[in-house]
């Protein structure tokens, strides 16, 4: 498994046109082999900013390596940074994570590393 996070430093006061970008977003993930899981994260609040992270699910480096040359995600970042005013500090900040170690609750599904 692979989880593939973007971590986002948002002004304050755009908490809500950020997250409005992404509920009206053309993700296109469940296009792709491999996609598992898609969750926008909000954190802690902090002097000038509020801490968000995309948060994605893959079966495998391989497949979220696939999604980054794909035509889909091209789609779907077409629209990034074409907003009127700016929502977030800076450009995102990239962390990927191969699973070494993944607990379930019993009859929780279950994603095999690969």
């Amino acid at each position: 498994m692979y989880i593939a996070m973007n971590r986002f430093k948002v002004i304050k006061g755009a908490e809500a046109d950020f997250e409005t970008i992404w509920r009206t977003r053309q993700s296109y993930l469940s296009e792709l082999e491999g996609f598992v899981e898609f969750a926008l994260l909000k954190g802690p609040e902090r002097e000038d900013h509020t801490l968000y992270s995309s948060h994605t699910v893959w079966r495998s480096k391989a497949n979220f390596e696939a999604w980054t040359k794909s035509e889909q995600f091209r789609k779907s970042h077409a629209r990034a940074g074409q907003q009127n005013k700016p929502t977030s500090l800076g450009h995102p900040e990239f962390e990927g994570f191969e699973a070494i170690i993944v607990e379930r609750n019993e009859g929780s599904p279950s994603v095999a590393a690969e």
